[in-house]
């Protein structure tokens, strides 16, 4: 690694670590990832351009928690738009809105990839605010040798912890439960359980848009992604925050079915992907109180 390079992964790193040291020696809080979520990422340039007006539009929709891109693998910078960034951070903090940072690594250069993640860890904005937990956007299948893509990505989630500290809360959006099992050869021998070990809350891309229509459909997928985590935990309370359809291919029935299988599994949240494609029905739906058939159900 060239120097100049070096000394600025170790000063991100050390931010991280600093980041932890002062933290009181408990288990991570992931209530970060409780409740309703919306996403936003480096592709949505009039939300970068306004983000103090998108905040609000964001809090006025009922949103607890804005899951905002930081970078990609393809990108050049560490964090894309670092002002931009920081005028996020602060606008969503000020209407009472968590925020939690997210990376995709392809995995095909490690350290740049946790060089990444640590940046959006590490970060500060002018006034001194900072990310309320990072998580990593595992879906790439880049490395196209499974056990190879494993291995690297049980070694950057635990390089990740290393950094962060026992204390920092930690997520892993992980690709579709169902999906995975119908296209077998996408990501043979998933870690969910090594996973568990490292992060604290799972974000499935429970995408049912690709693969389930209407109300009973898509709440027995959104079901049975919810059932294969914590079968593959071994822990049916692990937490998990359930990213459903595309935003803009969710219909009203689609979006009622969602929230079905999200109050009947008792979810610890929920989201659709994106903020800007979510329609006013979508939010409707999404902010409604719990149906009396929104019972308990098996997952």
């Amino acid at each position: 690694m060239h120097r100049c390079n070096r000394l600025r992964y170790l000063a991100v790193l050390f931010a991280a670590v600093a980041l932890s040291a002062g933290s009181a020696a408990a288990a991570p809080d992931p209530s970060v990832y409780a409740g309703l979520g919306t996403w936003i990422d480096v592709y949505d340039p009039h939300a970068w351009a306004a983000p103090d007006a998108t905040a609000a539009a964001v809090r006025a929709r009922g949103v607890r928690t804005l899951y905002l891109q930081t970078s990609n693998s393809n990108r050049s910078a560490d964090l894309v738009r670092p002002a931009a960034l920081g005028r996020f951070v602060d606008a969503a903090h000020a209407r009472g809105l968590r925020v939690v940072a997210w990376y995709l690594p392809t995995f095909l250069h490690p350290a740049r990839d946790l060089r990444r993640a640590l940046a959006a860890v590490g970060f500060r904005t002018q006034t001194g605010g900072r990310f309320d937990s990072f998580a990593l956007d595992i879906e790439s299948s880049s490395v196209r040798s499974p056990a190879l893509r494993n291995g690297r990505l049980l070694d950057l989630s635990r390089r990740l912890r290393a950094a962060v500290g026992p204390t920092y809360p930690l997520g892993a959006i992980i690709p579709s439960p169902v999906g995975m099992k119908l296209l077998p050869k996408y990501w043979p021998g998933f870690p969910y359980s090594d996973l568990w070990r490292v992060y604290d809350v799972f974000l499935p891309m429970a995408y049912f848009s690709y693969r389930a229509h209407g109300d009973a459909a898509v709440a027995d997928y959104v079901r049975r992604s919810i059932g294969i985590i914590r079968a593959r935990t071994g822990d049916p309370d692990v937490p998990i925050h359930v990213i459903g359809g595309i935003s803009q291919r969710t219909g009203p029935a689609e979006a009622r079915g969602f929230m079905r299988a999200v109050r009947g599994c008792r979810t610890y949240g929920f989201s659709l992907y994106d903020f800007f494609g979510t329609s006013t029905t979508a939010w409707r739906t999404l902010t409604a109180p719990a149906a009396p058939d929104d019972a308990a159900s098996t997952c």
